[in-house]
């Protein structure tokens, strides 16, 4: 009840932009999902339906079902104080009416501040330096190797409600309001008994990763004062999601064995998958720490058979009765998904080297997920170690059941192994996560304090697909998602996934998993998570006035206007570069190409920045480098070359000759050769502005590619020519798509049909049809095929 009240009552009260585009999209599942993508479903696990389906003429209303993706904690202490007051080995909280020093001190040049009148106390040290984040933290004593601005940073991908117990036990740090991203001045004032920290940052702005046009103002303020009282103010706030609280480092190793579960010795399952105990104790008072012992060694990092088995440990209150029936059970599809309503799961999984068939390098490891878990796991002989904090779901619970199973690759649906339910008792334990707006001085101390700040949680995207599939059909090749409320993600775009169906060979990428996507061979590509209908990308044009630079559409305004009757580029730009990019991704950019004998990655997952990749058919400019990277090179002949477009996905462009083979829309033969730009080294800017690098160049034909991955399959006389998205608005329960998110949603579908046809050269068709018949899925016939070809200009 009181987490209910909690969110009723808060309803009512970085960037490199010349990097950014091999940072901002379509970076591949297994990557994401092992930089923060944390679900209690597991990467592996099959899609389920978490909704139900309407149609509103051409767009799908997903209603989500109640709490499918957990509820929003939003920022509510603007105008407020937090006071932390040193208690023992801990502190005791308060929140207060507006302390505020309007007076700032000088500006920071870097983040470095050196104290001269006092030194601070704090982690049980007594400082005189710190390093203070261009996002809103401090930190102390060695710097976080993850953060370039000062103080500490979490993953670029890391949910928030996830990423505050990452920074646990990291460096000594004290979050004032962290949120990756933004940019702004910070101050410094001290005074004889304490040094005041002002911050005036904005969030992100103008890009088509961001939410705001605009500059929002997010001022507040952190006193450390000389007898090891902290205060956090909070003057004026517009971003709504952050990390706020206090992490001091804390390391006695103190551990207290709470019980230890026995499972049962299983001859006709590998030793390695055999749980025979589960041991359940307490680190320092304040982490939960589970082992699990199996029959023989564990199977080590490094060992390519690991990838794609699982143990999970669930923590269920509901259990606590059902021990004698639980245990009686067999491993069944059925028992395995009633397991996952447990309160908490924790999984160990094993993954096998990233990057589509290990070609991002890397090798096989194991990592954890799950709420309030750590991603580290140790492997001793067989045992495998995990810990965490307290998820906050367990709060107040005195006792819970405690199970295991085993999942592996081969029976991803039924467990080959189970330990039976058993009671472990909660004691002598306390989570750090709290609700710092009910705090008091009589609740503590507590020796590590925090609060995350978030949206909604990212999707299980497999239970997005599902849900839609199993309602409407396996009809559709592509899926694309709009919402109406913010997910916790600090980028406006998403990433995209999908199982690759309609079986493609000769692209450097496979069809893999349709059982997990709820689809029997059609479906392809996706996006991971719903775009908020409030960010830039979902705008149909920027505000008048809107300036930026040459990565911002803003930029582009009056060249792409010129196209357009009325002087305006053509509406939802940015989203037609997201939808592009990400779609584009079913087929680009896994190849290499073997020159010489030498195989030459030409990616991975973007075209490397130095490929010459024009724009076989450009969308609004006349020349365009690919959307899925490369660029557009001059040879100046002289061992020089000039940039005339750049690897940015931003105005919408076209595809390549070579992506346009890989879709299955030329042959080999009308792929011009083409080079690539090695040891690039800036030379200066040509009379117009763009860059010129020194490079050795490499020369690529088709052939070489093939030469790699065998020729590309279906041919393009029997590749799929005509394709169909399903444009989805999604809404939480209860609620209804609002105006605005319909308008948008079927001004982008408009535009991507549009989009498809011209940068493909009218060789394939789009439709976004939720009731697609059998007219909208026929593939092109060999006559229409020779038509379309007679429209390439090479």
């Amino acid at each position: 009840m009181k987490q209910t009240d909690k969110n009723a009552r808060k309803s009512n009260r970085y960037s490199n932009r010349g990097s950014r585009f091999f940072l901002n999209a379509g970076f591949l599942t297994a990557c994401l999902l092992l930089h923060g993508l944390a679900y209690a479903q597991g990467r592996q696990d099959p899609g389920k339906s978490i909704g139900t389906i309407s149609t509103q003429g051409n767009l799908i209303v997903m209603e989500l079902d109640e709490g499918a993706l957990g509820k929003a904690n939003l920022f509510d202490l603007v105008g407020r104080t937090l006071r932390f007051i040193p208690d023992g080995q801990g502190y005791r909280v308060e929140h207060v009416a507006l302390q505020w020093d309007a007076e700032f001190g000088n500006a920071l040049t870097g983040s470095q501040v050196t104290l001269h009148n006092f030194k601070f106390p704090y982690s049980g040290k007594s400082w005189d330096a710190f390093s203070v984040g261009a996002t809103g933290s401090i930190s102390f004593g060695a710097a976080d190797g993850r953060s370039g601005g000062g103080g500490v940073s979490i993953g670029r991908f890391d949910q928030l409600a996830q990423a505050a117990r990452t920074l646990v036990n990291t460096v000594p740090a004290i979050c004032v309001f962290l949120k990756p991203r933004m940019s702004g001045p910070r101050y410094i004032k001290e005074s004889a008994d304490r040094v005041t920290i002002t911050w005036d940052l904005t969030e992100p702005l103008g890009g088509i990763q961001d939410f705001t046009w605009v500059k929002t103002i997010n001022r507040f303020q952190a006193v450390l004062r000389q007898d090891g009282t902290i205060e956090m103010s909070y003057e004026q706030v517009a971003a709504k999601d952050a990390i706020v609280g206090l992490y001091p480092v804390v390391m006695a190793g103190a551990e207290r064995v709470l019980a230890t579960l026995s499972g049962k010795k299983n001859p006709a399952v590998a030793p390695h998958l055999n749980i025979q105990r589960i041991k359940v104790a307490v680190v320092d008072n304040l982490f939960l720490k589970v082992i699990l012992e199996t029959r023989g060694p564990v199977l080590p990092p490094g060992d390519p058979a690991l990838a794609g088995i699982a143990y999970r440990v669930f923590f269920d209150t509901r259990k606590l009765d059902t021990h004698k029936q639980l245990a009686t059970h067999q491993p069944t599809e059925a028992n395995t998904d009633a397991n996952t309503q447990a309160d908490v799961i924790w999984i160990v999984r094993g993954v096998g080297a990233q990057g589509r068939g290990g070609r991002g390098g890397g090798s096989s490891r194991y990592f954890a997920i799950g709420p309030g878990v750590s991603p580290e796991v140790k492997i001793n002989g067989n045992t495998i170690s995990m810990q965490g904090t307290l998820p906050a779901v367990l709060k107040g619970v005195d006792r819970l059941a405690i199970y295991a199973e085993v999942i592996t690759p081969e029976s991803p649906a039924a467990a080959v192994d189970r330990v039976p339910p058993g009671t472990v008792t909660l004691s002598g334990i306390r989570s750090p996560e709290v609700d710092f707006s009910s705090l008091t001085r009589k609740d503590g101390p507590f020796a590590i304090v925090y609060e995350s700040f978030h949206y909604l949680a990212l999707p299980n995207s497999r239970d997005f697909t599902c849900t839609v599939i199993k309602s409407l059909g396996d009809k559709f090749d592509f899926l694309t998602y709009y919402s109406d409320f913010r997910i916790d993600n600090q980028e406006a775009g998403t990433p995209s996934n999908g199982p690759l169906g309609g079986n493609v060979t000769g692209i450097g990428a496979t069809q893999r998993g349709l059982e997990s996507y709820c689809s029997n061979g059609r479906f392809q590509w996706q996006f991971i998570q719903p775009v908020y209908v409030g960010s830039n990308q979902m705008q149909e044009r920027p505000p008048e006035g809107a300036t930026g630079n040459n990565h911002d559409v803003a930029f582009y305004a009056h060249q792409l206007g010129e196209r357009s009757p009325d002087g305006k580029m053509l509406p939802y730009n940015l989203a037609m570069s997201q939808i592009g990019h990400e779609m584009g991704h079913r087929w680009s950019a896994f190849v290499s190409a073997k020159v010489n004998g030498e195989t030459i990655v030409l990616g991975p997952t973007h075209w490397a920045r130095g490929l010459h990749a024009p724009a076989a058919f450009p969308y609004q400019r006349p020349v365009e480098a690919s959307a899925m990277g490369g660029g557009v090179w001059q040879d100046n002949f002289d061992g020089t070359y000039t940039q005339l477009d750049d690897d940015y996905y931003v105005p919408a462009t076209g595809w390549s000759y070579l992506d346009l083979y890989l879709m299955g829309f030329i042959t080999a033969a009308e792929v011009p050769d083409f080079f690539m730009l090695r040891n690039l080294v800036p030379a200066g800017n040509d009379a117009d502005g763009h860059p010129i690098f020194k490079a050795d160049r490499v020369k690529i034909t088709i052939q070489d590619v093939i030469a790699v991955e065998g020729p590309r399959l279906p041919g393009v006389d029997q590749s799929q020519k005509n394709f169909n998205t399903g444009i989805v608005v999604v809404v939480e329960h209860g609620a209804k798509p609002s105006r605005a998110l319909m308008e948008r949603a079927n001004g982008i579908r408009e535009r991507w049909i549009d989009y498809w046809a011209t940068t493909t050269g009218h060789r394939s068709s789009m439709t976004a049809n939720p009731q697609p018949d059998e007219a909208t899925t026929k593939t092109l016939t060999a006559e229409d095929t020779e038509e379309h070809r007679g429209k390439l200009k090479l």
